[in-house]
């Protein structure tokens, strides 16, 4: 079995931009791929070759079935990058061959990932939208049908940007009764807490925004007694 991707093997690119927000897209490189395959089936029991068809060119994974004593041998074809054109072409056939064996399939089942502008720093430039935040998953996890089922996307700053519901941290009650001390001790508001981190209560909480919550709230002043 191929196993799923780790939060740190996906990486966030921007989809689209306008002044309401940005939407973000996942993948996975080149180099996750030969780890998970090196990891799968042994180094020296997978290759790879590229092949031009008419003016597409196009990568064949393959590798060794112990049980048939055979090669099997998955294909696809590959799509310009706007940088490096022959590498990009070489890299994305590649990966894309990877997905026909299995390795970053989940990836499919992401849902829409849309950031809104009071989470980000959209800038303009004439016509022109941009952001120089920079985006990473922080958590991941699946269901039993290898789909994607939590997710959080942090910024930069560690700043919860998004976050998606069943994650694998769940919050336990020496967490709630922390984060609600912290609430009595500053007169912060639970609202405005859940606000900041798009979740609609405590138990809703990965991880990495329960960790993020408490020590923002820790740096918060007390109200005067």
């Amino acid at each position: 079995m191929i196993r799923l991707l780790r939060h740190d093997e996906i990486e966030c690119r921007i989809g689209t931009i306008s002044e309401k927000g940005l939407s973000l897209l996942l993948y996975t490189d080149a180099r996750a791929a030969m780890k998970i395959l090196d990891e799968t089936f042994g180094c020296l029991n997978w290759q790879r070759s590229h092949q031009m068809i008419g003016s597409s060119l196009y990568c064949t994974v393959s590798v060794w079935d112990h049980e048939k004593k055979q090669w099997i041998s998955k294909s696809d074809v590959g799509t310009e990058s706007y940088t490096e054109k022959e590498k990009g072409l070489a890299s994305d056939s590649f990966k894309r061959a990877c997905v026909s064996i299995g390795i970053g399939r989940e990836l499919y089942t992401a849902p829409f990932i849309w950031v809104s502008a009071n989470r980000v720093n959209i800038q303009r430039k004439g016509d022109k939208l941009f952001t120089y935040d920079k985006f990473k998953l922080s958590d991941i996890s699946y269901n039993d049908n290898r789909e994607i089922v939590g997710l959080t996307i942090v910024n930069q700053n560690g700043e919860v940007v998004y976050s998606l519901g069943q994650h694998t941290g769940t919050i336990q009650s020496e967490k709630v009764s922390a984060i609600n001390k912290e609430l009595e001790r500053t007169g912060v508001a639970l609202d405005t807490v859940l606000g900041r981190y798009g979740v609609a209560s405590i138990d809703d909480m990965s991880e990495s925004i329960y960790r993020s919550a408490i020590n923002s709230l820790k740096k918060t002043k007390s109200v005067p007694a």
